[in-house]
């Protein structure tokens, strides 16, 4: 087979390092791709397939991540602030030292996923499947975290100052 170079969705070459703020990937087939240190700032990917993509470093800040599959995805040290999460499914995704501050993930399932020093500051956990997730030193000062499922969901030394509903 002949190579067609790298995979360009609606302008958007994806592959590391990427600059495609405001990008149009709603619906787009990203399943382990490589988008470390992407700036994909405002983009949207609603109901994108992001499983197992490496987006370690990225800039998501803002970006419509509604219904996305990111299930065993790869996101440390990404920036998601204000990024729109709305029942994504984030199972077993590794979000080490990211910020997902001002996030929206409402109805997102975060189960066995790793945040370990993430930041949710002012974050909605609302209805949120948190079961087995790993909040090592998570920063959830001013979250609103309610309806959650939380079984074997540990938090140490997490911050929880002003947190609504968080476990004290």
């Amino acid at each position: 087979a002949e190579d067609d170079g790298p995979l360009v969705i609606n302008g958007c070459p994806i592959w590391p390092y990427t600059r495609c703020p405001g990008a149009d990937l709603r619906h787009a087939d990203l399943l382990g791709k490589n988008l470390a240190g992407a700036d994909l700032r405002d983009a949207k990917l609603v109901r994108a397939d992001l499983r197992g993509a490496n987006l370690a470093g990225a800039n998501l800040e803002g970006a419509d991540l509604t219904a996305a599959r990111l299930n065993k995805a790869n996101i440390p040290g990404a920036n998601l602030r204000n990024a729109r999460l709305i029942g994504a499914d984030m199972e077993s995704a590794r979000l080490m030292h990211s910020n997902l501050s001002g996030a929206d993930l409402t109805g997102a399932s975060l189960e066995h996923a790793r945040l370990n020093y993430a930041w949710f500051e002012g974050a909605k956990l609302l209805s949120c499947n948190l079961q087995e997730a790993k909040f090592v030193a998570a920063n959830l000062n001013n979250a609103v975290m309610e309806a959650c499922v939380t079984r074997f969901t540990i938090f140490p030394d997490a911050s929880f100052t002003n947190c609504q509903g968080c476990p004290s």
